[in-house]
């Protein structure tokens, strides 16, 4: 099946770039250029993105090209700068910092810059309320920094993009990226976990080996502090409803019964532990998982820096995939054969 095909098989799809200028923009304009006519997509972006030039490294960038029948949701702000022919299809309540949210659609292909619903629950809104207009795909153009954007709550498939703006090094540049696609393909936690747990929004919990569900009273991992007892003494499985950090991980680690642990959390974006301490972890047998998945369909990698670094893109696409085993990607280099 090819890279296109896949998108289409889901109704929703994030691109987040690892890091700036790995070429998230270039990726979102590919897909739309390539889509379908007969296939209507629905676009935002959790940041802003579209700008012709970087307001941070002072780079040039590629502006999003919208085609005829797009439907998009941007800023008050933005919006009032599009240069293309539109048909305004709704102001929502919903706000950025930029102003209410516009949803329109495009009537002449054009540039636009994007800033739509800047959290993951006016994200999942936006794409239930565009589902009004007909729309078969939903696109959110991310970010690292805003993972929250690529949550299986939101959207069902995931694009990562990366490259020599993530790390100079080669070698440095595929770990790191190995690491977050590791995070993205854990596997998910048993039915019997997924049921007690699907919907705890805050607090610790914990299951003993009978099953049943105990109530350690801390309303997130970062009040590790409270925690008085060894919480693996009388479990098997630790769920965090909120977010997986260093210290809670260290806890469980530094515990006599790290081997037989099974921590849980919601998804893939609620991680926020290093890699070091995260194969520490593992090296002693504990266990991650999830109770929701998103597919992983591709890594798209811009293998040239804004500092001016080159590396060689066949070798970085066969290092990557060698690593990640997940197609890999140079859109600009390879664009008649994806």
């Amino acid at each position: 099946m090819s890279f296109i095909s896949e998108i289409q098989t889901f109704k929703s799809l994030s691109i987040v770039g690892l890091e700036k200028n790995t070429g998230k923009t270039v990726c979102l304009n590919y897909i739309l250029n390539r889509l379908p006519l007969q296939c209507s997509v629905a676009v935002t972006s959790i940041g802003i993105d579209g700008e012709s030039k970087d307001q941070v490294t002072g780079t040039f960038k590629p502006e999003i090209i919208l085609r005829e029948g797009t439907i998009f949701s941007t800023s008050e702000s933005y919006y009032l700068r599009r240069r293309l022919l539109s048909e305004l299809l709704e102001i929502t309540d919903e706000r950025s910092s930029l102003g209410r949210i516009v949803t329109a659609k495009v009537l002449r292909q054009g540039k636009v810059l994007l800033s739509g619903p800047s959290s993951s629950q006016a994200l999942a809104r936006w794409i239930d309320n565009v589902s009004k207009y007909g729309t078969k795909l939903t696109i959110v153009d991310g970010a690292l920094s805003r993972l929250s954007s690529a949550s299986p709550v939101i959207s069902e498939s995931l694009i990562l993009t990366t490259g020599a703006a993530y790390s100079a090094d080669m070698a440095t540049l595929v770990r790191r990226t190995k690491f977050i696609v590791e995070l993205v393909r854990l596997d998910k936690a048993c039915e019997k976990i997924r049921t007690a747990f699907y919907k705890k929004e805050k607090g610790v919990w914990g299951v003993d080996v009978d099953g049943n569900v105990i109530d350690f009273q801390i309303e997130s991992s970062l009040a590790i502090d409270k925690i008085k007892e060894d919480l693996t003494e009388r479990t098997v499985a630790v769920f965090i409803a909120g977010a997986l950090t260093d210290r809670f991980l260290d806890f469980i680690c530094n515990s006599k019964r790290v081997g037989e642990i099974e921590i849980v959390v919601g998804d893939f974006t609620k991680i926020f532990v290093s890699e070091e301490l995260y194969r520490v972890f593992r090296k002693k047998g504990g266990r991650l998982s999830v109770l929701r998945t998103s597919k992983l369909i591709a890594v798209c990698v811009n293998p040239t820096s804004p500092r001016g670094i080159v590396l060689d893109s066949d070798i970085l696409c066969e290092k990557m995939y060698e690593a990640i085993k997940v197609p890999v990607y140079d859109i600009v280099k390879n664009v008649d054969s994806i």
